[in-house]
């Protein structure tokens, strides 16, 4: 049974807090003043009933009483005429007529009576109705500057609903942004160091091959300058002709022999070391001679 009692609690503190939500105190106070209109038009339809049924009695009452007075005639016409029965009958007809004004009075004076406090309640329950009216203005022209004045400062603040989801779109913006140029600077440094292969290469099988066997033959040109700096400079060629070109090619081609090889402008090579101050030390020394 408690158990039942917390859960209806629970239920009915919830169902409170939805409906003080969503409630509006100024369509609450136009339903209230719509019920103040409903009562006193009750009010006043009370009244008119009140009156129009002393009015009809008022008008059974002349009715009566225009019957009394012909009554009253007629007895004295009879005893003119010397018939003493006649005149009797009349009065006696008048009598009771006279007995139902007696019950007709006090029916009316009872509806006046009612009518006089239903008036009364009446003006009453107007001046109350127009006192509403006025009080019930007033909170919902307050109500509407206080809800205003709020909505202006939550949005002055960014503590609105509205702004508060802006801020969040911001935010979420920026940390994008961040993101993402965290990771083009990640991405430029393994591309610069090496880590990571340049996607935008040659793929072509082909173009591979021609550029493999450009390199086989560049390394194979500076093996031989390397080799001509080892061995010095060779001895004067004697002669001339064929036989000076044999012994030329004789000496290039024997083993550890001397041979005075120049690079391609003509200059004579440079035996020396080469310098390592270069002003790019990640670039390769594409030969000791050039």
């Amino acid at each position: 049974m408690s158990v039942m009692k917390r859960l209806s609690g629970i239920v009915q503190a919830k169902a409170n807090k939805v409906l003080d939500k969503a409630e509006d105190p100024r369509e609450t106070l136009d339903l209230s003043y719509e019920k103040q209109l409903e009562q006193l038009q009750q009010v006043r339809k009370g009244v008119a009933d009140v009156a129009t049924a002393r009015k009809r009695i008022e008008l059974q009452a002349q009715q009566l009483q225009t019957s009394a007075t012909k009554l009253q005639e007629q007895a004295r016409q009879a005893l003119a005429q010397n018939r003493e029965d006649l005149a009797r009958e009349a009065l006696g007809r008048r009598a009771s007529i006279a007995t139902q004004l007696e019950g007709l009075k006090s029916q009316h004076d009872q509806l006046v009576g009612q009518e006089e406090r239903l008036v009364a309640t009446t003006q009453q329950l107007q001046t109350r109705v127009e006192a509403f009216r006025t009080q019930k203005e007033t909170l919902k022209a307050s109500y509407t500057a206080a809800q205003a004045q709020t909505r202006i400062g939550e949005a002055v603040s960014g503590i609105s609903e509205s702004m508060s989801d802006t801020g969040l779109a911001m935010e979420r913006a920026q940390d994008k942004i961040a993101n993402m140029q965290a990771r083009a600077g990640a991405v430029d440094e393994l591309l610069a160091s090496g880590a990571l292969n340049d996607l935008t290469g040659s793929s072509d099988p082909l173009q591979a091959e021609l550029d493999k066997g450009s390199k086989s033959t560049q390394v194979e040109l500076e093996l031989a300058q390397l080799k001509g700096q080892i061995a010095g400079p060779a001895p004067a060629a004697v002669g001339t002709g064929a036989g000076a070109d044999a012994a030329q090619s004789e000496g290039d081609s024997a083993p550890g022999g001397e041979a005075d090889e120049e690079p391609a402008t003509g200059e004579p090579v440079d035996t020396s070391a080469p310098a390592t101050g270069s002003s790019d030390m990640f670039s390769l020394d594409k030969g000791a001679g050039s």
